[in-house]
């Protein structure tokens, strides 16, 4: 049986003309894939009007709650003492969000509660990955 944790986070989305528009996201993570996070946008806060996931490392969310982090498609960084930064890039265009940090250490410590640092099942990441590369084939 797969154990999931989800928890439901409000942000605000920051648009080019620096208005804050509020955005509801449900923080998702699961032991199946122990190595990341998920953040799923309902259909009303994506530009095409689909449901959209950003998946990313969890201890990228880590990092990215106490510094600087990550180099790519998603960078996360303290704002101030209460909100955290996540800057998704895609090819069309990027997103700038803000979460209270609060919310997201609430989340991150759900999911070493279920899956402690050190102690996922890398075996069965990689396992699942060759089999979904190959597969393919």
């Amino acid at each position: 049986m797969d154990i999931c944790i989800e928890q439901p986070a409000h942000a605000r989305l920051i648009t080019a003309e620096d208005r804050e528009v509020p955005v509801t996201a449900t923080l998702r993570y699961t032991a199946a894939d122990p190595l990341a996070v998920f953040v799923d946008f309902p259909a009303e806060a994506a530009l095409d009007g689909e449901e959209l996931t950003w998946i990313f490392a969890r201890a990228l969310l880590d990092q990215g709650l106490r510094a600087p982090a990550g180099h790519g498609d998603v960078q996360i960084w303290p704002c101030g003492g209460t909100r955290t930064v996540l800057e998704f890039h895609s090819p069309y265009g990027l997103a700038l969000l803000q979460f209270q940090a609060s919310a997201l250490r609430r989340f991150l410590l759900r999911t070493y509660a279920l899956v402690p640092a050190g102690h996922e099942d890398l075996a069965a990441v990689v396992e699942r990955g060759l089999s979904a590369l190959f597969d393919g084939v």
